[in-house]
């Protein structure tokens, strides 16, 4: 899955004695700007920023909403249907922190990416409930949980699985990646990727998505990935497609 506004913030920069210059803090604030303009590991204190940009970013994305806007929370509000989407998001990041990788770029956020690496998942027991992903058994409504749990989770193991075959425990999988509104155009989930993608050449190893906006795979095609498959989700009151892109190692790039 992806997407590709907030207000730039730069931390500001105080001097320890008096006597320092004022001319003296510059390179510190150049080198905080340099710094927010690459990617850099999310912690699990900084949860609750990474999923803000991802719930901004699919804020509209039909996957996103397919668990949530069913027809038995129709008569759920605007603000509790947000409340449960950032809090999904929350608890996909957590668990990307714990077993994945988590990235993000910009002064504020504005692009988060969530990796999962070669022989990594996040089912196991553990990370189930420290991420709080348990807790979706009970705040999705009975049909959001039959579509999460029993048609949205199996079809994507199942495809992802027919797709890489003996490769599918062996390669990156780009689960989730999203940019701000009002940050996009800046490169920022194309060096997301890349940084990946490198790391992926040098190991010899495929990256994976599912891309829910038909947009997007032209974009991915620029970097690499080649469309596989198409699939649907087909319990809401339309179809909703998705497409399964793989990029193969760049040759020359693997150790």
């Amino acid at each position: 899955m992806e997407k590709m506004n907030a207000a730039i913030t730069i931390e500001s920069t105080t001097s320890a004695s008096t006597s320092t210059s004022a001319s003296s803090s510059i390179p510190i604030t150049t080198s905080i700007i340099t710094r927010s303009h690459e990617p850099r590991v999310i912690k699990l204190s900084e949860v609750k920023a990474a999923a803000l940009c991802l719930a901004d970013a699919f804020a509209k994305d039909d996957v996103a909403m397919y668990f949530i806007e069913t027809p038995d929370r129709a008569k759920k509000s605007a603000a509790a249907n947000w409340n449960l989407h950032v809090s999904i998001l929350e608890y996909i990041v957590a668990a990307h922190c714990m077993k994945g990788l988590a990235l993000t770029i910009g002064p504020d956020y504005d692009c988060v990416a969530l990796w999962m690496p070669p022989g990594q998942n996040m089912d196991d027991l553990c990370t189930v409930l420290r991420s709080g992903m348990w807790r979706l058994h009970y705040r999705l409504s009975a049909e959001g949980k039959t579509r999460f749990f029993k048609e949205f989770l199996p079809l994507l193991h199942n495809i992802k699985a027919d797709v890489l075959g003996a490769r599918d425990d062996d390669s990156w999988y780009l689960v989730y990646i999203g940019t701000k509104t009002g940050a996009r155009g800046k490169g920022y989930a194309r060096k997301l990727i890349e940084y990946v993608g490198k790391m992926a050449d040098t190991e010899g190893r495929a990256c994976y998505l599912e891309s829910s906006n038909d947009v997007n795979p032209v974009i991915y095609a620029k970097l690499g990935f080649e469309p596989k498959k198409k699939i649907q989700l087909t319990r809401g009151r339309r179809p909703i497609e998705l497409d399964i892109m793989v990029r193969e190692p760049v040759k020359g790039e693997a150790a």
